[in-house]
């Protein structure tokens, strides 16, 4: 079993720790959280685009109308999270915010994952990860008793 996937996911989780004091550092400077989300995707735009051109990869014309009404809702959450991170961050702390942000992603994705919907394959919700759900909402309120 391949276990790359794995530690791509948690080091990528380590970025958006990082993500949310280098925004709020633009938020600092600029004034505003709504331009520092706006400077976040700019540059993110920027790097993706030249990622789109190193790698060759292609628009297919007429691809956009088989994408399905809901799904560009996607871009609109992605906002919302930068958004909100950029003003919760600093009032929060670091691990109050990842840790409310991975339990209300553990109990979305329980949900999701049970009914099957948006794109991911049905896994009934079971004891044993109700279990490690709890337990995940439990190390929440710990952390945040401080």
């Amino acid at each position: 079993m391949s276990y790359w996937p794995h530690l791509v996911a948690a080091v990528v989780g380590a970025g958006l720790t990082v993500q949310v004091g280098m925004n709020a550092a633009v938020r600092d400077a600029i004034g505003s959280p709504v331009m520092a989300a706006i400077v976040n995707f700019v540059v993110g735009l920027g790097a993706l685009a030249l990622v789109a051109v190193a790698s060759g990869a292609r628009w297919a014309p007429g691809s956009t109308a088989a994408i399905p009404a809901w799904a560009w809702f996607g871009g609109l959450l992605g906002a919302t999270y930068v958004g909100a991170n950029i003003v919760l961050g600093p009032r929060l702390g670091a691990v109050t915010l990842i840790a409310l942000t991975i339990a209300g992603q553990m109990l979305a994705a329980l949900a999701v994952d049970h009914y099957g919907i948006i794109g991911f394959p049905q896994s009934p919700v079971t004891p044993s990860r109700l279990l490690g759900a709890a337990l995940l909402v439990a190390g929440v309120l710990l952390i945040m008793r401080r």
